[in-house]
């Protein structure tokens, strides 16, 4: 039987160094991504913490699933880039220090969204921008230059700035056999064996599928 490729290699594409799995490389804190989940960058890929994940530096994390595809110039923008709202000015004076280190707990009162979290077998396009506390759903796609600002529902597709859904991939009842199926979860030799019909399949192949499981 065939085997998958090991998802702690770095580059897992032979003659393509722009192209990383992010499972061995990611080691900060508050970001967690599963395996064959990969990043492409034709500059530095191994730089996607400090260019793509951007504010990790409050509590909320960046949650990746598996089988993600994040193309060049996406942008992560965590809640540490937010600022208090509470009167005239936005400006954070406590960071700052010295005689103004007495505000930093308004600095610090800033709402928070919570994690950003994004779903298994995700396509994020080309510069797109994905903003602090969002969900995206399992199977959706995030069409490039995209400003996505709130929830993505599973297996749409959306577009724009802010990103709205322009289209579904599926109906509802393919939507909740596909979840159902949740082919990310298989054993690894299972999703090697039947890799051409998640590609191409359909829903209740897959769901005849993992049923065996």
């Amino acid at each position: 039987m065939a085997e998958a490729p090991d998802p702690m290699t770095l580059h897992p594409v032979a003659g393509a160094e722009r192209v990383v799995f992010l499972k061995p490389l990611v080691t900060h804190p508050n970001v967690e991504v599963g395996e064959y989940t990969y990043y492409d960058d034709p500059d530095d890929p191994a730089a996607f913490e400090r260019d793509a994940v951007l504010y990790a530096h409050g509590p909320e994390r960046l949650v990746i699933g598996r089988f993600c595809a994040i193309a060049s110039g996406v942008r992560f923008v965590l809640l540490g880039a937010n600022h208090a709202d509470l009167g005239p000015s936005t400006f954070p004076f406590g960071i700052f220090g010295a005689g103004w280190a007495d505000t930093m707990d308004l600095v610090m009162s800033a709402p928070t969204r919570g994690d950003t979290v994004v779903g298994h077998d995700v396509w994020i396009g080309y510069r797109a921008l994905v903003l602090p506390g969002v969900t995206i759903g399992h199977g959706a796609v995030i069409a490039a230059a995209s400003v996505v600002a709130s929830d993505v529902p599973p297996y749409a597709v959306v577009a724009g700035n802010p990103a709205r859904v322009v289209k579904r991939r599926y109906e509802d009842d393919d939507v909740a056999r596909l979840l159902r199926a949740a082919w990310w979860d298989w054993p690894i030799e299972l999703v090697t064996e039947h890799a051409r019909a998640i590609m191409s399949g359909t829903p209740a192949e897959l769901e005849r599928i993992a049923a065996r499981v």
